[in-house]
């Protein structure tokens, strides 16, 4: 069953098409849900809920457009909403056992031994600056690198203005250069003591 034919399906009231849609987006649901909420469970909830969300109000999809901006935009908001409702820090980290990491979630199989340490190294300083960004600006690191949408996109998908969603990203890198130089300039200076 394709897509098209799936949303056809829920738009007549008949539940079996949600099962493709769920095979096809889960996983970059859960990913994208998890890296602006810094918690896998949190974000496995609020996919789930996205699911059954747009299983409700796939009436008011229109079939001509495509189907997953208009999904993803759903998980990026309900992501940021439950963000701010857990507003607790949350770890990446596996504490459960069964948790996937910020690192699994970038993890690249190639290079050496040190390679694969030095971007481990680095991956964690990438997560420790994302986890200082507020949901909104970490949602738009994502939308812009993790889902590749441009801002225009983003705007339309956000229904904010583009001003808004540029001045997000402007202000979430200039925030990750600092946090992230400043890093980089502490080690150097623990290096050269």
């Amino acid at each position: 069953m394709t897509e098209r034919d799936a949303i056809t399906r829920m738009q007549r009231g008949d539940i079996s098409g949600l099962s493709v849609i769920v095979a096809q987006y889960q996983l970059k649901a859960v990913r994208t849900a998890t890296l602006i909420t810094r918690d896998k469970a949190l974000a496995e909830d609020v996919v789930q809920s996205t699911f059954i969300r747009i299983y409700k109000k796939i009436h008011q999809f229109d079939i001509q457009r495509p189907f997953e901006p208009w999904f993803m935009r759903s998980v990026v908001n309900a992501a940021i909403s439950a963000t701010r409702k857990h507003s607790k820090v949350l770890s990446l980290h596996d504490n459960a056992g069964d948790d996937v990491t910020f690192e699994e979630l970038l993890q690249d199989e190639d290079g050496t031994p040190a390679d694969k340490l030095e971007t481990a190294a680095q991956r964690e300083r990438v997560r420790q600056a994302l986890d200082a960004l507020s949901p909104e600006q970490r949602a738009a690191v994502v939308m812009r690198y993790y889902l590749d949408m441009s801002e225009a996109e983003m705007a339309d998908e956000m229904d904010t203005p583009k001003g808004t969603v540029k001045w997000r990203l402007h202000q979430a890198r200039k925030r990750l250069r600092g946090l992230l130089s400043g890093r980089a300039r502490n080690r150097t200076e623990v290096i050269n003591g």
